[in-house]
């Protein structure tokens, strides 16, 4: 087994006048222009990493809910009109006060000085809690206040508790009905929601949290779209910091590992590094914003560069202890490797072109991103990896002598590969057929994913804001809006007969909606007034409207007082389980929409939105993600000009996506935004492994050599490399399961999880069912022409 593997390494030499004809048509020559004049080039990149310097502290942070459903489409549109007309959902900060001695006389008061101080921080606009109800109100007079300066004691405070928890204001909306649980809305300033301000009005709030209620023994913490925002806009810087930390030292302990050399520990691991500042640079002066998807980019890029730099620098190194010389060594590795990397990069950017076609503008931003990024990647990787090894290599001959009987780590892992070729084309066509069989088998698990999408998969779950929001499904029926917008025509004013009448019956059938409760409108304020004022005509109504806080009447009256909201509350459930509430509304709303034609009545609020588009967007990925295996696999055969690559493809490039999908069905999970796009750009980049393979065997397999012994060689030579980037891509992807965003969790590790499959596919698919199609080749067209 030894004396094989000095062959091929012998053999490296002989076929650096392999074929002719490139398979990236020249590209790879782009890496030979730097190496031409290596300090110039340093200087270049020096210029290039400060500009990239300033353009990572132009990139923002997009922590906004809704930008996963940001798009063209009219329900889109008119989710954005509702929040500019009635914005107070957007900037209210919930703070959820709950214990069992929550309504206790010595907590009630402690409760109201708390309330009382939320007042006074700064970028506060309004304040809403159970401490804002009122009594029925006198005959000509405005009522008072429900909870007196002074609290009764002993039986009267009994009465006075039984009195609050059955106020129709309240119940059930800012107080649970077993009275534990406190609801508090405070509106923000939505300058400060949308600048670094907010840190330190929630820090403020959470220290009044601690100074007021610290000794009630009440649970008190904090949701809304603001903390939500906050702790996405935390969750991403720090993601971002441990993501370039942890990926880095991954990517440079292995090299140092298997190199032992810090020569080549540099060229391998520091283009990747840089390429990741460039492309960060890039990005910030093309003004795009850090958002959890772009927030992985990081470890793309390393998975994007760093498996090209790798095999450069182990193709240079074994020309090295082949005895050539460092400027001969580095440039055949470039034209040798050169053109696979081109092609890995190529199907990369296929993988990045395919999430254009999605519906959201946020994944295609990320698809724009990551083929920036990819050519960024591309010209970093073919340019410094030999320049470096240019400037670093010192002593070729001595190391050449060296690392000659030396070099146990790579020779473990190629005779480990040399074991497996050995096995797999000893009878390609039985483990070809297993391998379709397998294949397809897990096709049709993966065919029998469904959509998942929950709004709190954007947040991160180990901080307050999402167990905070599950108290409030559990208690108050939901956390979500769910809004139905009323339009009127012209000629209806606000007061009008029919106006009031529309809005009392969309009120009463969200009322009767099921899932859907929280419901507060306009028509809220009219039953109240004539239940306990006794007074119901238009003049009193508007009378209390206009003495109610601006910030409070925005909620559901637009400033220009042409259209009203009537605002639910659904609980975060997963979009398949919310679709059948909010389409069964819309059409009981339709009933409405007829007894009052010229009303524009629509559901919306992001939980709608997000019912109705998720699915949709999830099932149209993974449509384009079938349409690119097909495109993949043609690119690349038309770059290898075969056929049999074509077909040779197609299995090892679907087994990654199908075995992660099928991981995902026995672990009961569906297919998300998420681990839709992990799949999408895992499999273009688990076809780097395939691209180096066959780019080897096209070398190898010439007039005269056994296809046996040509995948063999190809295997031997490659293989080592292939095995060490996979370890080194996985470490860098896995590193995202430290981040408190689920979605993130999900896209690393099952990014990281496709990764280790697409080895897994290489080593024990891709060669017997490459050397089956080479033979097939041979017995059509003849032995003389070659099937790579």
């Amino acid at each position: 087994m030894l004396e094989k593997h000095s062959e091929n390494e012998v053999h490296v030499d002989k076929v650096e006048q392999g074929p002719t004809s490139s398979i990236a048509f020249g590209l790879e020559r782009l890496g030979l222009i730097a190496v031409r004049a290596p300090i110039v080039s340093c200087i270049v990149l020096i210029v290039l990493i400060v500009g990239a310097v300033f353009g990572i502290h132009r990139i923002k942070i997009d922590d906004s809910l809704s930008q996963l459903f940001r798009s063209d489409t009219k329900e889109f549109k008119q989710y954005e009109e509702v929040t500019k007309k009635f914005p107070a959902e957007e900037f209210d900060v919930l703070v959820v006060v709950e214990g069992k001695t929550l309504l206790a006389r010595n907590n009630l008061e402690k409760l109201r000085d708390f309330v009382t101080d939320l007042q006074l921080v700064e970028g506060t606009r309004g304040l809403v809690s159970l401490f804002s109800a009122r009594q029925a109100p006198a005959p000509g007079r405005l009522p008072a206040a429900l909870f007196p300066p002074e609290l009764p004691e002993g039986a009267a405070y009994d009465k006075f508790i039984e009195t609050v928890k059955n106020n129709e204001i309240i119940r059930g909306k800012l107080l649970s009905e077993d009275g534990t649980l406190a609801l508090i809305v405070l509106s923000l300033d939505p300058e400060v929601v949308a600048s670094s301000k907010l840190t330190k009005t929630v820090a403020d709030i959470r220290a009044l949290m601690k100074e007021d209620l610290g000794d009630t023994g009440l649970n008190v913490q904090l949701s809304g779209v603001p903390v939500m925002q906050l702790e996405i806009r935390n969750a991403v810087e720090r993601d971002g910091l441990t993501y370039n930390i942890l990926g880095i030292l991954a990517g440079c302990i292995i090299a140092i590992i298997f190199f032992r050399k810090i020569s080549f520990m540099v060229a391998a691991a520091f283009p990747p590094m840089i390429a990741i500042l460039l492309a960060l640079g890039a990005l910030g002066w093309a003004n795009f914003n850090l958002n959890m998807f772009l927030n992985v980019m990081t470890p793309l890029i390393m998975v994007i560069s760093f498996s090209d730099s790798m095999q450069l620098t182990f193709a240079a190194r074994d020309r090295l202890i082949a005895g050539q010389d460092k400027f001969t060594a580095f440039k055949n590795a470039v034209l040798v490797v050169g053109p696979a990397c081109v092609l890995t990069h190529g199907t990369a950017g296929i993988s990045f072109i395919a999430l254009q076609f999605s519906d959201s503008d946020l994944i295609r931003k990320f698809g724009e991103a990551g083929l920036a990024a990819t050519i960024i990647a591309l010209v970093a990787v073919l340019s410094l990896v030999p320049v470096f090894g240019v400037l670093l290599v010192r002593n070729e001959k001595t190391f050449a002598v060296k690392f000659q009987g030396a070099d146990a780590g790579v020779q473990a892992l190629r005779n480990f590969c040399y074991w497996i070729a050995v096995r797999m084309v000893g009878r390609p066509g039985l483990f070809s057929l297993i391998a379709v069989l397998f294949v397809g088998g897990l096709g049709v698990i993966y065919a029998n994913l469904e959509p998942r999408y929950r709004l709190a998969d954007q947040v991160p779950d180990k901080r307050q804001a999402v167990a905070a929001s599950d108290r409030l499904d559990a208690k108050l029926t939901g956390a979500n809006p769910v809004n139905v917008l009323i339009q009127f025509p012209k000629g209806e004013t606000l007061y009008s007969p029919e106006t009031l009448q529309t809005i009392a019956d969309v009120h009463a059938t969200v009322e009767k909606a099921a899932g859907v409760g929280n419901v507060w409108s306009l028509e809220t304020l009219r039953r109240w007034l004539a239940e306990k004022a006794g007074s119901a005509d238009v003049a009193t109504l508007k009378e209390y409207v206009n003495v109610i806080p601006e910030h409070l009447v925005r909620r559901f009256i637009d400033a220009e007082q042409d259209a009203v909201v009537v605002a639910g509350r659904v609980p975060d459930k997963d979009s398949s389980q919310l679709l059948p509430i909010v389409d069964k509304l819309d059409s009981e709303l339709d009933a409405v929409r007829k007894k009052h034609p010229g009303y524009e009545i629509a559901v919306t609020g992001l939980a709608a939105i997000a019912a109705r588009n998720s699915a949709s967007m999830i099932e149209k990925l993974n449509h384009g993600l079938t349409i690119e295996f097909a495109l993949v696999a043609i690119f690349i055969g038309l770059a290898f000009r075969s056929w049999v690559v074509t077909l040779a493809c197609i299995l090892p490039g679907i087994f990654p996506v199908v075995m992660s999908g099928t991981v995902l069905w026995a672990m009961g999970e569906g297919l998300q935004f998420a681990s839709v796009v992990a799949l999408t750009v895992s499999f273009g980049l688990g076809l780097s492994a395939t691209i180096h393979f066959l780019n080897r065997l096209r070398l190898e397999n010439k007039p005269g050599v056994g296809s046996a012994l040509a995948v063999e060689r190809a295997t031997v030579l490659v293989g080592p490399a292939l095995i060490l980037t996979t370890v080194v891509l996985a470490c860098g992807l896995v590193v995202t399961v430290f981040s408190d965003l689920p979605s993130l969790r999900l896209f690393g590790w099952l990014s990281a999880f496709s990764m280790v499959m697409a080895l897994v596919a290489d080593l024990f698919i891709l060669r017997p069912t490459a050397m089956w199609l080479i033979n097939l080749h041979a017995k059509l067209q003849g032995p003389d022409k070659p099937a790579i």
